[in-house]
This record gives structure tokens, sequence and C-alpha cells, in this order.
């Protein structure tokens, strides 16, 4: 049989931008989709391919086993053949809750237990005990969270104000909740004294409640009279509503509310463990079980090697492949216990990918979405060689992909085009490397550094003295302030625990645009997320003399029948899911009286439908065009106001959360990897933004890999040597040109003798 007939067909794709488009993918090869961040690249990988071969999968089990499994609905498409069981990795931030960590999402902590419970002395009992989440295994003072949260009177109480000026600054606490009117008006404390001039038995009353064995009562008024109601004090009442408490059934507080006033500190019983102290007496060759869960990878490896017990060993030989993965993906550095949460970008990439590489299973296919991103281009020959393996053992690797050595890794590239959004979704390019160079293909793989030989002069710093944050080695640094400024060094070098940790604290004013994700949901639209949309109701209200709420799909706008959603999906039972255009509005979401109204002779659908660069000529109000201005500023001119959330490409939410940050007027600029998800092609326009930024008088510092933005920079600092305890020194600072002179990794590639 020949390899295009064994390959992935795929006919009439129509996804999102997809212009109708065929592709045939060979098997058991490396393929890289590129082209412009919102080319389609993502339609068909995504969209079309793994959402197809996820619903065929499901369709091989008992109906009553898929009605408990995600459905798919089947993608827009004419034909799709020969797809084989997808492993997807994709950029999302891996198990950020708090409880998650290398050890949870490895699947490596139950190993690691039921190795204590079966060879541990003292013997314990199950290898359930030694979980901090098991009522005899979890540390009876911080119920197995390792930290011990506790009200901060500092932070949560003003003792120059009344209560009623909001002496109390939590806000269920004060007057602007039910239980501070109560306490202003129950007749127990005087709400117009100062909380100072409380007498000492008023005071203790009122923060710690009665004393000992008494109890107070106080009339609460409500519509059927005052009814008594128990005062049990402010911390007490703070720490049984709002810290002992499920957080989440509550509407007026979030977590980080409580933090605000709060203090969280190491538990004192079991040191940041979570564990009983009993379960701490068992150990394996002197270690216990939270000293086996704090070792770097590489110290673990030699720990379970140690194992002699026969038991012992044949637990320890299936703990070890999955460690000695993280190990070969350049993360020895990382202990079991790190919280996924705290890990770089590249960090949680790689752990991602390590995840996925313990199966023995092959004709699959995996696909990897950036597997680049986070990663110093000294690390990057690590995913190539990884992808090189999951070949080798007879499956296809299909890869997302701007990083040209990836590229150049590649047995097959396929790029989308020729521009993004509408004016992408057509292959513009499919074959072997040597023929990328003269096509039409956007990828450049000639590109060429242009360093920066003629840097800004540099006046004042802001300055970081005795950083030790994470693994910082009590470092002193003097960043350059009203300049362009690129942080780089490998993965887990201390870029983050550096910016994010020292200098954040140290500048709190700093406008900080992170890798976290936005709010991407079909029911948010660019024009929301930017803060537009209120201002095009309000014109439209204003205009019309109607409620601002009829011009929006999410309020009294919402067509009737679809209930502002533009779709209807149809009850099917067991069937796959089915999505309709909605007919009564035909996909506008709105109803027949919110579009009878219109501005300018276009109505609120005819006004999202404008492109950014449109919608220049058709708004006068200042604010409008500012927002409208950045959008077009980093590269997405191209998009409608109207267009949802979760359409969007990683490159181009990467430059809307950029564009919202970028609105206020800051003048320390904070961003982390602002290159993620774009094209070479697009890092020019990104560029010119920061420059245009630092000419208005603000300072720019990214935390980047990418050597066009460290080129491009008026100072350079580096971070390393290594990741985890090998980093966390300064190892270069200076323009980029002296770095040229320089030794380190990063000066490597700058240098062109990095292999791309």
């Amino acid at each position: 049989m020949s390899e295009k007939k064994d390959g992935i067909i795929l006919r009439g794709l129509k996804e999102n931008n997809l212009k109708n488009i065929d592709l045939t993918i060979p098997k058991e090869k490396i393929i890289v989709f590129t082209g412009l961040s919102g080319s389609g690249k993502s339609s068909v990988v995504f969209n079309t391919l793994a959402t197809e071969s996820r619903r065929q999968m499901t369709a091989n089990y008992p109906q009553y086993v898929r009605y408990q499994m995600p459905r798919y609905e089947r993608p827009h498409a004419d034909l799709m053949q020969n797809l084989s069981p997808v492993v997807v990795v994709e950029q999302r931030p891996a198990g950020s809750h708090s409880r998650s960590t290398v050890g949870t999402y490895m699947d490596l902590h139950p190993l690691i237990r039921l190795l204590f419970s079966r060879i541990g002395k003292p013997s314990i009992g199950s290898a359930t005990d030694f979980s901090s989440q098991s009522s005899f295994g979890r540390c009876p003072e911080c119920g197995g969270f390792g930290e011990v949260i506790a009200p901060d009177l500092t932070k949560m109480i003003d003792f120059d104000k009344s209560l009623r000026d909001f002496a109390v600054k939590f806000k269920p606490l004060s007057p602007s909740g039910w239980q501070g009117r109560w306490m202003m008006t129950g007749g127990l404390f005087d709400p117009d004294l100062p909380i100072k001039d409380y007498p000492e038995e008023k005071l203790h009353l009122l923060l710690y409640g009665p004393r000992e064995g008494e109890k107070v009562y106080a009339p609460f008024h409500t519509k059927n009279g005052p009814q008594q109601h128990e005062w049990d004090g402010l911390l007490p009442r703070f720490t049984r509503l709002y810290i002992n408490r499920d957080l989440s059934k509550l509407k007026e507080v979030t977590q980080e509310d409580v933090l605000t006033v709060s203090t969280q500190t190491l538990c004192p019983t079991c040191q940041g463990s979570g564990l009983n102290p009993k379960v701490l007496e068992c150990s394996i060759n002197g270690l216990n079980i939270a000293e086996y869960d704090q070792l770097e990878l590489t110290e673990l490896v030699e720990e379970l090697t140690k194992i002699q017990d026969p038991i012992g060993e044949a637990i320890a030989r299936q703990a070890i492949p999955p460690v000695v993965q993280l190990i070969e993906m350049g993360l020895g550095y990382l202990s079991l216990s790190r919280k996924m949460g705290t890990l770089s970008g590249g960090e949680a990439q790689r752990v991602k990918i390590a995840r996925h590489l313990g199966s023995s299973l092959n004709n699959l296919t995996y696909i990897f979405d950036e597997p680049s991103a986070g990663l110093h281009p000294e690390e990057v020959n690590m995913v190539i060689q990884m992808m090189k393996k999951i070949k080798a053992e007879h499956n296809t690797v299909i890869v997302i992909e701007h990083d040209l050595s990836v590229i150049k890794a590649a047995d097959e590239i396929i790029e989308m085009g020729p521009g993004a959004g509408v004016n992408g979704g057509e292959v513009v390019y499919q074959g072997k490397l040597a023929g990328l160079t003269n096509s039409k293909a956007a990828t450049n793989l000639h590109h060429k550094l242009k360093i920066n030989t003629n840097p800004r002069n540099i006046e004042n710093y802001f300055s970081i003295k005795s950083a030790n944050n994470n693994n910082l080695k009590n470092i002193n640094v003097d960043i350059p302030k009203n300049v362009l400024v690129s942080i780089c060094g490998v993965s887990g070098s201390g870029k983050s625990s550096l910016m994010f940790g020292a200098f954040a604290e140290r500048y709190p004013g700093t406008i900080i645009a992170g890798q976290g994700s936005i709010g991407i949901s079909n029911r948010s639209t660019l024009a929301t997320y930017m803060g537009i949309m209120d201002d095009v109701r309000s014109i439209f209200s204003k205009e019309t003399r109607q409620p601002a709420g009829l011009f929006s799909f999410n309020s009294l706008g919402a067509c009737p029948i679809c209930k502002g959603k533009g779709v209807l999906k149809p009850d099917v039972a067991f069937a796959d899911p089915v999505t309709i255009t909605c007919e009564a509005c035909e996909g506008t979401r709105y109803s027949d009286e919110a579009l009878a109204y219109r501005y300018q002779d276009k109505n609120i659908v005819e006004i999202l439908d404008l492109t950014i660069d449109e919608a220049m000529n058709d708004f006068h109000m200042p604010r409008i065009i500012n927002r409208v201005k950045t959008l077009k500023e980093v590269g997405l001119g191209y998009l409608t106001l109207g267009q949802t959330t979760s359409s969007l490409s990683g490159g181009e939410i990467q430059r809307l959360k950029l564009a919202s940050h970028l609105q206020k007027e800051g003048q320390i600029y904070l961003l982390d990897e602002p290159s993620l998800g774009l094209h070479t092609k697009d890092n020019g326009k990104l560029l010119e933004v920061f420059q245009k930024l630092v000419n208005k008088g603000n300072s720019v510092i990214l935390i980047e890999h990418n050597p066009d933005f460290i080129a491009a920079s008026d100072w350079v600092i580096e971070m390393g040597p290594g990741g985890g305890k090998q980093g966390g020194h300064i190892i270069f600072e200076g323009t980029p040109e002296k770095m040229l002179q320089a030794e380190t990794l990063t000066a490597k590639w700058l240098k062109g003798q990095g292999d791309r």
C-alpha cells in the first residue's frame, strides 16, 4: 500500500476560517504546521483532525459509557479518513489547582505512597495513610494544606477609622455587607468611634468575641422586626465563614479577597508537608515521605535505585521511568512536591510532554501545540529528540510551531495562510523543507537577526537588593529605566522569580502581562474583552433613547429563541451533538427589536461585523478609538469587533491580552514571553509597539527566549547558568552588542552559532 493512500485523508475542511481545503497527511512522519498566527493551523489540527479522531474513538464504547464521556460534534468537512487515536498536548496551563504538584500530575505520588506503605519503617498502614487528603494522613493543624491561613489584623482593620467609615477593609464585614450593617446597628459597638479609641473590653469583644463561657447577642433588623443573633467576634467569624469554608459556594467573595486580609505561614506542625507527624516518622533509608518529595529528581532516582527489598524494588522499577523521562527533558532540578502552578511556561510544557511519553502503544497521532513555547533555543533540541523518538516507535507527530529549529526537523511542512483570520484558511505550501524557500510561504528559513547597535542612553535604574525568592542566590541587580530590557536564560534559571517575585514586590505599580489564560467563552467577544462594548452600547442608547441592555445579546437584546447564543443544540439523546444556526436570528444572536435601531446607518450586528481596521473610521469617541488603535498596533486589525474569544488562536489571545494591558496608562510594563504563538513575521509589529511605548517614556521589560526580541533590546540580563539549584545567578548584563563577546548560552544563539 502506498504511503499516500495510507495517509490521513482530509477533504473539504470548513471549520472556522478554512476555505474548503483538501489535505493528505503522511503517517509515521514529523509534520509541522506553520503560518501566521490566526492562519488556520489550529482549525485543521485541533478543530478538525483531533476532534474527529476523538469522536470516532468514543463511538466504539457502549451508549451508557459514551453518555458519561465528553461528546464531540462532527467537524465541518466532507471526508475524514484513516485517522488514528490522538494524544494531544495543548498549551493550556497544566493543573494550577493549589494541591496539584509534579508528583500528582505525573501519577508518581500513588507509587511513592505504596512504596512507603510496603517497606517504610516503622510500618504505618495502607498507602492512603500517606496522603495529606486522608483522614489519618492529614496534618491535624492545617488540614493537609501545609500552610496555615490566619486573619491579619493590620491588613483587615484601619484602627484610625470608625465602623461607619469602613474601618473593616474586608468587604463582607464592612458597611457594604449585612454583617457590617448589623455591627453598626446592633447596639454593641459605637459605629462612629475610631477603633483605636475603643475601651479594651469593647475592642476584645469586637475583634475576638466574648470571653470564654460567655455569650453575647445583638438584634439584627429584618422585615419581620428585630431578631437576636449571637456575636462571635470579627476574627472568629472571618475564620469560620471565609477560611474554614468552600469559597466556591459563596458569590460575594473570592479566595483572593480572603488572602488579601490574611497571612499564610508554613504549618509549624508538619513543616509544610501537610502530613500527620506520625506519618513522618516512617522512613526508607533514613528519608521520610516528605523528604522524598523534596528531593531533586536526579537525587530521587539515586534513592529509588538504592532500594534492595524485593517488593520495594518492584515498585521503584515502575516509578523510575517517568522520573528519568523528566530528567531527559532537562527537568532534573524539579522535585515531586513542586506545585504545577509555580512552573514557568517552558517547564510546564515539558512536564506535560513527559506525562504522555510513558505509553508503549504505537500507531498513534501525537499532536503538540508549540512544544518550543517557553524554551530557551538551547533546550528546543530536547523536544526535537523527543519527537524523533515518538516517530521511531511507529507514531505520527503533528506539531503546530513557529520555531525554525523545529520546522527544519520536520519530514513535511504544511504552511497555512496567506494571511490571518478571513485572509487565511488556505494551504500555501505542503512539502519538504527544501521546497519552502522558493514557495509563497511566509516562513523564511534564512531569517537574520538585527542586532541593536544603537541602544538608548541609560540614566536611571530600578534597584533590587539581596533577592532570594525561590532559587535566587541573594542577588543584586540594576535594571535600566525607560528602555527596552530583555531578561533571558534557560528554563528554571530564575527569570520569573526575579521579575514576578522580587521586582513586582519592590515595584507594585508594574503592569504585568503574564501567561495566564483569558476568560474564553462564546459569549465573550473582542469588543467586550477590550471594554469597547460598553461604549458602543451607550452610543446606541443615546442615539435611539433605548436602554443600553437592548444592544447586548447577553441581556435585553437577546434573540428570544436561542437566548443570544446564535445557535441551537437540539437534544439528540445518545447521538453526537449537533449545532445548528438559529433560524429566528440567523445566527446574529439579537432580537428583531434590537436590530431595528441604527447608528450611522448600521444596526448593532453590522457594527460588530466591522473589522478593527474598519472601526477606526466609524467611531469618534476617543476612548473607543484608542482601544481599537491598540488592537491594530498589535497586529489584530483583521479581526472583527464581534469575534468571540473562543475562536481565537493562541497567538491572537496572547496579543489580545497584551492590547488590554497596553491601554492602561503605566510607567512599567513587564511582559512574559510576548512572542508566544507568533510567526517570525509578526514579531516586527510587536517590537514596534514596545519601541513606541519606550519612546513615550515607559519602561518595557520582557522575559523572552526569542533571539529577535533580545537582539532588538537596549539592555539584556541573562540568568543561569542552569535551572533549579544550578540557576539563580546573573551571568550577563549589558547591551546586545556586548553580548556578542560573551560566552553564555544566549550569546551563542545571538552570534548565530546555534543550530537553526
